[in-house]
């Protein structure tokens, strides 16, 4: 659920004015020391990386956690938050679809079937989307999605540093990285000028930071532990359903029968792929969300 409010905060944030670059920069500005007490703890008494481990958490965290951080982050500026939630949480059927094509892994009858009733869930809210909204959610959609598969491509590549750094040390190590870059992009791309934004942009940046960022990603690295990262996966459904709530409750976003249905169909076929365990590979797609 706290991962779930990144996207209402970001949607908050954008009444004021606030650009995305500038957004995602202040997020990451904040998560940052968060991050590197991270990396230092989980690293204590740990090999010191190699040089390939180095490249490996750098490539990770610019396309896991910048590139697909920052194209959603414009995404949301055209389409709702419950709808971006429901394409985020396609991310396990990508990483199937990714594994057959690079690692020729089967998949099963069951498993098209159930990306099947996914994709449908997601093609009904967004024809529903379109009539309302227009044009622009053809281009939100599609930049939401082309993050979702960024980070499917980050999750099936990250199965061996995963294994040789643990889950924790790689995901602080990859966000700091990430958050450099986010910081490098707006120096590069945007005036000190900029930096004056509206307080609440500052305030909700940094619940943002803590809230819906640092804690969750924590919360969820305890949880497979405790649980196991197929349940896990299930536990976290209720993501996109709380999505739908708050944007309904706090955004006034629409809640009607056509975003009610998407939801059930994406959940349940998310549900029906997560019921099998996945390889080590795929361990990071049980939570889709671990994308910042």
């Amino acid at each position: 659920m706290a991962f779930s409010g990144k996207a209402i905060i970001v949607k908050l944030a954008y009444r004021y004015g606030v650009d995305a670059i500038t957004l995602l920069m202040y997020r990451m500005l904040f998560a940052l020391p968060f991050f590197l007490v991270l990396a230092w703890w989980s690293g204590r008494g740990k090999p010191a990386l190699t040089r390939a481990d180095i490249w490996g958490v750098i490539g990770l965290g610019f396309t896991g956690y910048y590139l697909s951080s920052f194209l959603n982050f414009l995404g949301l500026q055209y389409i709702s938050a419950s709808f971006e939630r429901l394409i985020l949480y396609l991310s396990p059927t990508l990483v199937l679809l990714l594994g057959s094509w690079f690692f020729k892994r089967p998949i099963t009858q069951r498993q098209l079937t159930a990306m099947a009733v996914s994709y449908s869930g997601v093609l009904l809210v967004f024809g529903h989307e379109v009539s309302l909204t227009g044009p622009q959610v053809v281009l939100g959609a599609a930049l939401v999605f082309a993050g979702a598969v960024i980070y499917a491509i980050y999750l099936t590549y990250s199965g061996h540093l995963v294994q040789r750094l643990g889950a924790m040390r790689l995901a602080s190590l990859a966000t700091s990285v990430a958050c450099l870059f986010c910081l490098l992009q707006f120096v590069i791309f945007k005036p000190v000028s900029a930096l004056n934004v509206a307080p609440q942009v500052l305030w909700l940046s940094v619940l943002n930071a803590t809230a819906c960022t640092v804690l969750p990603v924590l919360l969820v690295m305890m949880g497979i532990e405790r649980i196991g990262p197929g349940l896990t996966a299930q536990v976290g459904m209720i993501g996109p359903m709380s999505t739908v709530a708050m944007s309904a409750l706090i955004l006034g976003e629409s809640f009607n029968i056509w975003i009610l249905a998407g939801t059930a169909l994406v959940l349940g076929g998310v549900f029906w792929v997560t019921r099998t365990p996945l390889p080590i590979q795929d361990v990071g797609s049980v939570k889709p969300e671990l994308k910042i």
